[in-house]
């Protein structure tokens, strides 16, 4: 027997990791990856991989700012002075090929430290005499060498030429830092959003956008149910059907219809020439207007989910209970309240859940319709995680900073669904009813 349930156990485990597979995937691994980025300072500038140490003048600025010694920076810009080919080979071109040949038998591979030392080796030369002290400078300059605009892959590789050029430990470490041209761990992303004056803008703004059209879905949508409760069977498909077309429709065509109705070539601007009023985009002319706009774009997409979970759940009650009630001389706002609504609770609980923390996160049709605006007036916290990692006009996308916006918002949708289960008793509506003998 135990060996059956064994069996058994192991036949449900295996049927449901697919579903395991998934959830891992597609739920909690981008979660974790967040939380990952949101400790980094990745972005365009510092690529997804390692990368590189690069000195370059901004570099030299930035180094500047710290208390290192003053010939640190003379010993990046002059690192000696090097017999190369490629000097040699500017020497041929500016000068002539002679003098190249003559430098590169004498002192080919050798390398000064100074350009006094290499001067004093060119003013050796027999065949091809450099007499004036002024030609001398110009061709020692040639040859000069700096680590300034060089590329180095790994951190050892560049510690060791900075050790070369003989710079103390502390400069080392200091230009190290500032040099290493990818991403590193950081906590600055959370500092940085909690200083920003537009943090709290964005984050009021949402609670602008979930606590009206949240109340716009839920009490509209409940409104569909309990009045179509009432109609004809046909007539209230029908009605369902037609208000549960938003949610079919792509969003690209539903905001275009919006678009059409409110901007200065749209309806309202047509129908209100008739008075003599001017044209206007009635949706972007106001944050009050954009607003309302946004709510009601949203807002009817949530109402008709809202009110196809509620109409279902408004059949599902037994209607003993509807009939006794009429028997018992209830009128409809009776019945609604006191038997409709509080059979309601369940799903009114989910809904509400559900839609807040698809609002919390849900971008699309701000982005479609307003796109923040007017005057990033309408630059909902989810918007901004977006336009900080994925599309913004300076460029420089800073996926760190907006996987720590990303982050808040994770946080708070987990602390607004602690808070939904307690207050409304989740744990009462889940228990297994008590069978009284």
């Amino acid at each position: 027997m135990y060996e059956i349930m064994k069996r058994i156990n192991w036949f449900g485990f295996v049927f449901i990791s697919p579903v395991l597979i998934m959830v891992l995937l597609f739920f909690l691994t981008p979660v974790v990856m967040t939380g990952f980025f949101s400790f980094t300072n990745m972005s365009t500038s510092t690529g997804i991989k390692g990368g590189e140490y690069l000195i370059n003048q901004e570099t030299v600025k930035e180094i500047k700012k710290y208390n290192i010694q003053k010939d640190t920076i003379e010993k990046l810009e002059n690192a000696g002075y090097s017999i190369n080919e490629e000097g040699l080979k500017i020497v041929s071109e500016k000068y002539k090929e002679s003098l190249s040949k003559e430098i590169k038998s004498l002192y080919f591979g050798e390398k000064f430290s100074n350009r006094k030392d290499l001067e004093r080796a060119l003013k050796k030369l027999k065949k091809n005499k450099i007499k004036k002290t002024r030609d001398r400078k110009e061709i020692a300059e040639i040859f000069k060498e700096s680590i300034i605009n060089e590329r180095f892959d790994s951190k050892s590789i560049f510690e060791e030429n900075l050790i070369k050029l003989e710079i103390n430990e502390n400069d080392r470490a200091i230009i190290i830092e500032e040099s290493y041209t990818g991403w590193s761990w950081t906590n600055n992303n959370f500092k940085l959003i909690y200083n920003l004056p537009s943090s709290y803008k964005f984050a009021f703004y949402t609670l602008i956008y979930v606590s009206f059209t949240l109340t716009f879905n839920v009490v509209f949508g409940l409104f569909l149910a309990i009045s179509t409760f009432y109609l004809p069977s046909k007539t209230a498909s029908t009605f369902r059907t037609i208000w549960f077309l938003p949610r079919i429709l792509p969003p690209v065509l539903y905001v275009l219809m919006w678009k059409w109705f409110t901007w200065d070539t749209g309806f309202i601007s047509q129908m209100s020439s008739y008075f003599g009023a001017a044209p206007k985009n009635w949706m972007m002319d106001s944050p009050i207007h954009a607003w309302t706009v946004i709510v009601l774009i949203n807002g009817f997409v949530g109402a008709s989910f809202g009110m196809i979970l509620f109409s279902s759940a408004i059949k599902a009650i037994p209607s003993s209970m509807l009939y006794a009630s009429e028997v018992d001389g209830a009128n409809r706002w009776q019945q609604i309240w006191n038997i409709i609504i509080p059979q309601l609770r369940w799903p009114i609980m989910f809904t509400t859940a559900y839609q807040t923390l698809s609002l919390l996160t849900s971008f699309e049709y701000i982005l479609l319709a307003t796109n923040g605006g007017p005057g990033r007036s309408t630059e909902v916290w989810a918007l901004a995680a977006y336009h900080t990692a994925l599309q913004n006009y300076a460029g420089n996308l800073q996926y760190g900073l907006g996987a720590t916006y990303a982050l808040v918002l994770v946080i708070i949708g987990i602390i607004a669904s602690l808070f939904y289960l307690k207050f409304f008793n989740f744990k009462d509506l889940v228990t297994k009813p008590r069978i009284e003998g």
